[in-house]
């Protein structure tokens, strides 16, 4: 089997084939994304009968939709599935906008990104600022939290001292869901505790991944290293509708201030599958290095069952893009040179036994075990990134039907009428 759809060149006879326009209609796109989906050769395009117009195979249609996460009408019944502007992503890469996702974070900043991403205009130079009294409000109420919370946990109640600051909250407006963004993201970095001290830093790279470094170790900052967690954070903004961004967009759906969009995603991303994946890549990193070798240690996980974390992706079936990018800039980063190859020798490993590629989070752990970083610091760099990504669904979805999220359950329960409980009072018989 090929993992690009068509390239083969056979179709069943008996297949059901499909027009451009009932194509692009199962796939959630517009016409001319489904003919950069044949340049790609993801699709295979045929002549119609008569020679006007291509048809496509609906079999090869639907597989594309499963990979791309894009509309399949022959999903479930009750199944979420709608069009967005904002992300594409293909067989082995992704697209903001219509922009190669990993070229726009390498050559531009997070700001930079965000704002293509919020608006479809390129900002040079763009950099946020945080609102004094929104900053302090934020510092008082991370402060007062107890030693041992995380920063998941900080950025959450950050959140929220930040909607507590803001009494125009309720403003949907585009002007002003993007003025609030702009200082609710410096915001989370700054009210973040420095790890110990401000950390000397000999790189010159302003913007968000400079004030966020000494939040995540103490070790100086050199220009390789801020640039592999600028090009992250930029990275990171949006994947299509991953869980935190579906339910960050069902928050904007029932017309939540932008916060509560932004504390619904945080919610969600706390979860192991999600975006405290890359905290389990860097406990296996560490143990990979502590032991001299990955062979031990996948087959640790093996053993008991577990999945090797850091590999494997549902929408990818090659070495994720997110990963690939960081990967090269990391071999860039001298220090970081063990973990690259404890994370190369990770992969090589397991594929002896199933055929997995490396994903972001096993990236993130190379960053973060290279750096001196604590555990979950890839999570703290996923969550701060993808506000600018539940932020651009938000604006997305208030333009939308107020509402319209509201699948139906397919109850289970006995069928009624039931007679009513007894009420068994203490002490009957």
């Amino acid at each position: 089997m090929t993992d690009q759809a068509g390239a083969a060149g056979f179709t069943e006879p008996s297949a059901q084939r499909l027009t451009t326009r009932e194509t692009a209609e199962r796939l959630g796109v517009k016409p001319e994304t489904v003919y950069a989906y044949v340049s790609r050769g993801q699709l295979t395009s045929n002549r119609a009968p008569g020679g006007r117009g291509s048809m496509f195979d609906a079999t090869e249609v639907d597989a594309l939709a499963r990979r791309t996460g894009r509309r399949e009408p022959t999903a479930a019944a009750g199944a979420l599935s709608f069009p967005t502007g904002i992300t594409l992503i293909g067989s082995d890469q992704y697209f903001f906008r219509g922009v190669d996702a990993t070229e726009l974070a390498r050559r531009h900043t997070y700001e930079e990104v965000a704002e293509w991403l919020w608006t479809g205009e390129l900002r040079p130079g763009m950099r946020f600022t945080a609102p004094a009294e929104t900053l302090a409000a934020a510092r008082r109420a991370v402060g007062a939290l107890p030693a041992h919370c995380g920063a998941t946990d900080r950025l959450r109640v950050a959140v929220v001292a930040a909607a507590a600051a803001d009494p125009l909250r309720f403003d949907l407006s585009r002007e002003a869901v993007l003025g609030g963004a702009r200082s609710l993201i410096p915001t989370l970095a700054a009210a973040l505790p420095t790890v110990a001290g401000e950390a000397s830093e000999a790189a010159a790279r302003p913007g968000l991944a400079r004030q966020l470094w000494p939040k995540l170790t103490g070790r100086p900052a050199d220009e390789a290293s801020l640039a592999v967690l600028d090009t992250a954070l930029g990275l990171l903004i949006d994947h299509d509708l991953a869980a935190s961004t579906l339910a960050a967009r069902v928050a904007a759906s029932a017309r939540a201030h932008p916060y509560a969009v932004v504390s619904a995603g945080l919610g969600v991303l706390e979860g192991p599958l999600h975006g405290a994946a890359s905290g389990l890549a860097h406990r296996m990193l560490t143990e990979v290095l502590e032991r001299g070798g990955a062979a031990p240690v996948v087959a640790d996980h093996l053993r008991s069952g577990r999945r090797v974390p850091g590999l494997g992706h549902r929408l990818y079936a090659v070495e994720d893009p997110r990963a690939r990018t960081l990967f090269a800039l990391l071999a860039e980063v001298p220090r970081a040179a063990p973990a690259l190859a404890a994370a190369r020798d990770v992969v090589a490993t397991t594929t002896r036994h199933t055929p997995l590629h490396a994903n972001v989070d096993l990236a993130l752990a190379v960053l973060s075990v290279s750096s001196g970083m604590a555990v979950e610091a890839g999570e703290t760099v996923f969550a701060i990134s993808r506000t600018a990504g539940w932020i651009a669904h938000a604006l997305e979805e208030y333009g939308e039907r107020p509402l319209r999220m509201r699948p139906s359950g397919q109850y289970t329960g006995p069928r009624p009428p039931q007679p009513l409980p007894i009420d068994y009072a203490p002490g009957s018989q």
